[in-house]
């Protein structure tokens, strides 16, 4: 009995949810016939947002609609999406596949949305556009309160979910010389900060306040009549925290990062369509600079480059934004690229002195002091130098045992000393250019002047100290670092 009667319950229960999916899928189904009839029934009109613009720029206003569209609840009713990494640990969240289709309500109005997207050739070249469907007669009720509304909310998602791109430019083009987008990305996620990269601490602070200093400079340039936008060249031995510096100015300011590799760039034209499909708050990088200036790795000219960095073309792709440059040297670098207006700050990444071989203990040993530093500043003041890669690669990889790291870097430094001591002065120019005090006069302000750290007093004190204890030991010859200490002497 007691049997007959726990499979009658059990028999009520699966017809029950059997009935409630039913009537959930009918219910569904229903509403889907009821909204397919009234499209039949009502005008409509069809409004495209493209990817780029007439000028081949990006439309801002994709992006937004981009943002707001991922972020509905009824992209879960499209048939495909796509689960993609989120900014969050182990967070997925869905994205609107190719040719879908999303619905939304605004005003008591339905409106939707298509990801269309149209294949140019095999090369997986293609045209993005969303494409907005409304009735005709609701367009002149919501439309423009619509569009301020994806604004408000696109801006409010990012702020709260902000995401920082590297953008790569590609040598793809279509077949029919159509323009399309030349941009690829990835999430820039390099965990480099100002205060982590291993450079003096006051030029770290002439960094952030020239950069804050910037952000703040909109209506200034406006009144100049010039373009608001920045030059930076990054200058140096490689393995000296260049790129890794350029990941810390980009998050430091929030901003998007366009990395151009000009062996990629078919000509001067190619160029200019780069530059025009990069978006305000952003940096744009041209690495290794140097090298394409001086040899015949890239198509693009002196002139292409020179218009590039300062060109009528940069009123034309948004404003408030940094242009980055490296170079391991500059000494053989035309004049014409380097006068301010396309160069604004030169910073030189010097190899390791005493000062950044203690930033370097701290971020990789978490080493304020130790009983070996006194030995290690002994070994600087001789001349011996490494670089701040060479040297972090020594303590990571013996970081178990801070003594044994420092052992390690004292053995680099004694062995490496005598053959970076004929090519390397003993501790670099650590030099940047920056703009005058906020109390010059206009005229004054695009003037600039040299903070050079070999001026610095820290590192005086440290070239005198050298040269007081030279001087007690007669028996040796006076060096390099003596008559630059004597030259610094004789200039004050």
């Amino acid at each position: 009995m007691g049997f007959f009667l726990l499979l009658s319950i059990v028999i009520c229960v699966f017809v029950s949810v059997r009935l409630f999916l039913y009537r959930t899928t009918l219910v569904y189904r229903l509403k889907k016939w009821g909204h397919w009839i009234e499209d039949r029934i009502h005008l409509h009109q069809s409004l495209k947002v493209p990817e780029l613009n007439e000028n081949n720029q990006e439309n801002l206003f994709y992006r937004k609609v981009s943002t707001y569209l991922n972020s509905l609840s009824t992209i879960e009713d499209s048939d495909f999406t796509n689960l993609v990494t989120g900014t969050k640990t182990n967070g997925v969240v869905l994205c609107l596949d190719d040719d879908q289709t999303v619905q939304d309500a605004f005003l008591g109005a339905r409106v939707s949305w298509t990801n269309r997207v149209e294949r140019i050739d095999e090369k997986s070249v293609c045209k993005k556009t969303f494409v907005l469907k409304l009735k005709k007669k609701d367009k002149r009720r919501i439309l423009q309160s619509y569009i301020q509304h994806i604004y408000r909310a696109s801006e409010d998602i990012e702020m709260r979910c902000k995401e920082l791109k590297l953008f790569m430019n590609t040598v793809t083009q279509s077949d029919d010389c159509r323009s399309v987008g030349r941009w690829s990305s990835v999430r820039l996620s390099h965990p480099a900060t100002i205060e982590t990269i291993a450079i003096d601490s006051d030029l770290k602070k002439k960094v952030k306040s020239d950069l804050d200093s910037f952000l703040k400079s909109k209506q200034y340039y406006h009144r100049l009549g010039r373009v608001w936008k920045r030059s930076y060249l990054l200058y140096g031995p490689s393995g000296t925290g260049k790129s890794s510096f350029i990941a810390a100015m980009a998050k430091f300011l929030s901003f998007d990062v366009y990395d151009i590799d000009l062996s990629k760039v078919v000509d001067d034209s190619d160029l200019k369509k780069l530059l025009l499909q990069t978006t305000s708050k952003s940096l744009i990088v041209v690495e290794d600079l140097d090298r394409f200036l001086t040899s015949n790795s890239t198509a693009v000219s002196l002139s292409g480059i020179l218009n590039f960095m300062d060109g009528i073309l940069n009123s034309c792709c948004g404003d408030e934004k940094l242009m980055v440059f490296t170079m391991n040297s500059k000494e053989r670098i035309d004049s014409a690229i380097l006068r301010p207006g396309r160069i604004d700050v030169h910073i030189y990444f010097p190899l390791c002195n005493f000062n950044s071989f203690k930033t370097l203990a701290n971020n990789c040993l978490g080493l304020k002091d130790h009983k070996l530093f006194p030995q290690v500043e002994e070994i600087f003041l001789t001349g011996a130098t490494i670089s701040p890669a060479e040297m972090s690669e020594l303590m990571i990889s013996n970081r178990g045992s801070p003594g044994r790291a420092l052992k390690s870097v004292i053995t680099a430094l004694q062995i490496n000393g005598d053959s970076r001591l004929s090519t390397t002065p003993i501790c670099g120019k650590a030099g940047v250019r920056l703009p005058a005090e906020d109390t010059s006069s206009p005229a004054e302000a695009s003037s600039v002047f040299v903070v050079d750290n070999d001026c610095s007093v820290p590192v005086v004190k440290e070239i005198q100290k050298l040269y007081g204890l030279l001087r007690m030991k007669s028996s040796k010859k006076i060096g390099p670092s003596d008559q630059f200490s004597d030259s610094m002497e004789r200039s004050r």
